[in-house]
């Protein structure tokens, strides 16, 4: 599974005009299931995010993690990042995985987030959304965990942190 994790002062999402979720400063969590990706990886995904240390101690290091500073969560599903621009112009998306497993995926996400944390917002699967944010810092991290995306379906663990511009994982 693929997350991009965006620190925010805050974030919200809407789908047809309805706020649908909102945080103040926490973690905005795009999420990707892609073909091959298991309940297992849907956990590892979540302890990683829940764990990764991206918030600044009393020297200003990023040594701090959401629930080290009690902040939210805002989940968003996101197909997209699943994306294959390796060719042309237009992106395909045969690396994501299919709409029936992403959701159960993304749900078993959230549900795991909810149990483990007391703040957790949501977007709408597969809606289509309109995310408002304000990046801290600017703080964005890729987190992979399962099916690569080469395809071949092997497992790794991966995280990329890029400040400013995001480029997807290789």
């Amino acid at each position: 599974m693929l997350a991009l994790v965006q620190r925010v002062g805050e974030a919200s999402v809407r789908v047809g005009g309805e706020l649908i979720g909102e945080i103040g400063q926490g973690l905005l969590v795009f999420v990707c299931a892609e073909r091959g990706d298991t309940d297992d990886d849907a956990a590892r995904l979540l302890q990683r995010v829940l764990r990764l240390r991206c918030f600044g101690d009393e020297a200003g290091r990023m040594n701090r993690s959401v629930q080290d500073v009690g902040g939210g969560l805002l989940v968003v599903s996101q197909f997209t990042l699943a994306a294959d621009t390796s060719s042309g112009n237009r992106p395909g998306f045969s690396l994501a995985a299919a709409p029936d497993e992403a959701r159960r995926l993304y749900e078993l996400f959230v549900a795991g987030a909810r149990a483990a944390h007391p703040r957790v917002a949501t977007g709408v699967f597969g809606a289509d959304m309109k995310v408002a944010l304000v990046n801290d810092g600017p703080v964005t991290l890729w987190l992979r965990t399962g099916a690569s995306t080469s395809g071949s379906g092997t497992s790794s663990d991966d995280a990329r942190g890029c400040t400013g511009a995001s480029a997807p994982p290789p």
